[in-house]
């Protein structure tokens, strides 16, 4: 089967799991957009290679796989994990079940779903919906504080002016000055007001624009990398918020390496395929991911990292993540993160197609 028909193609190109047909020899004959994506190889590298040239095992996978070609029979495995030839590992459902055509004779359909995905979208949007009510929650305690602060300030002004003595004139200009420090807080917690205005932009100037401003910042002692995809089209969104959202998450990096003279940020951009943020399935999708090759994130910090004043430094507001959130909330769109020591990475997902479908996965 090297080239399926028409419909069967715009079939599994629509479906959300990686779909491989494999000849009788378990050579690649077709791959679709996710598999593609799954593997990390597009079809044109993969057809005509052996399964085993993608995969290492497990065994029992592929006695199945062998089984189910001499017998017919389906057959369905649960929770395998496959080592790539990159050396990430995948943990997938595989199901398996025959196709049989006169001309081209037996040849295997096989279903991967990644539940590695699947289980980090679940926890990403139940974060997503805790983080967004304690938002609103800190939101409307930010409102109520802001109103009797405008009162503390004016009072303190009043008297400034009725003190002769400049002694007690210091200490109403400590309120004052305080209170404006407490505003200016509360307004970065409060975040933008206005509806984001929307527009086509090139993501990769927007990165150029956040390289160049770390590098000034960093100095020497920082590399900032760029990786990125040059086919991707433009993409709908406000070039400020999403450059506030993009910065914030890089100048974390770039703190995290402050004690490195060997410190490095990767700026990739990739488009991912059949893609589900907040319970809607995008056909594509952008996906940003800022990397670094810092200590990485503290255990107790990971569940609760967007959200406001949570920090792990100890002149740090704990606003930054939390404005990156809710500025790509604002975009539809999702940040996720993974970290161990020496590779952090967060990824922000922006769907190109607004007008996606619900999905119950």
């Amino acid at each position: 089967m090297e080239t399926p028909d028409c419909n069967f193609q715009q079939l599994v190109e629509a479906m959300s799991s990686g779909m491989l047909v494999l000849d009788d020899g378990l050579r690649v004959r077709y791959l679709n957009p996710v598999g593609e994506m799954l593997f990390g190889r597009s079809l044109n590298q993969s057809r005509g290679q052996q399964l085993m040239a993608l995969i290492t095992g497990p065994d029992a996978l592929l006695k199945r796989l062998r089984d189910t070609l001499q017998t017919g029979h389906p057959c369905t495995l649960r929770e395998q994990e496959l080592l790539l030839h990159d050396g990430r590992t995948l943990t997938v459902d595989v199901a398996v079940s025959t196709l049989d055509s006169p001309r081209q004779g037996t040849r295997l359909l096989v279903e991967l779903q990644p539940l590695d995905r699947h289980r980090r979208l679940t926890r990403d949007d139940l974060n997503r919906v805790r983080e967004q009510t304690i938002r609103q929650l800190a939101r409307g305690l930010a409102h109520e504080i802001k109103n009797p602060l405008g009162g503390l300030r004016g009072a303190a002004q009043l008297l400034e002016r009725e003190l002769d003595d400049p002694e007690l004139r210091e200490y109403t200009g400590v309120i004052i000055r305080e209170a404006d420090r407490l505003k200016a807080l509360l307004n970065r917690m409060l975040g933008p007001t206005q509806p984001p205005r929307m527009a086509p932009i090139n993501i990769h100037s927007v990165l150029d624009e956040i390289r160049r401003l770390l590098l000034a910042e960093a100095g020497d002692r920082l590399r900032v990398v760029p990786d990125y995809d040059p086919s991707l089209p433009d993409i709908e969104a406000d070039r400020e918020l999403l450059m506030q959202a993009l910065l914030n998450i890089a100048r974390n990096a770039m703190l995290a390496l402050a004690e490195r003279d060997d410190g490095e940020i990767r700026l990739r951009t990739r488009i991912e395929r059949q893609f589900t943020i907040a319970a809607r399935r995008h056909r594509l999708v952008l996906r940003i991911d800022i990397e670094d090759n810092g200590p990485g994130i503290p255990e107790a910090l990971r569940e609760t990292l967007f959200l406001p004043m949570v920090t792990g430094r100890a002149d740090g507001s704990g606003l930054g993540l939390s404005i990156a959130q809710s500025l790509i909330g604002q975009h539809h769109g999702l940040i996720a993160f993974d970290s161990e020591p020496g590779h952090t990475r967060f990824s922000v997902f922006l769907p190109y197609d607004l007008s996606a479908e619900e999905t119950d996965s």
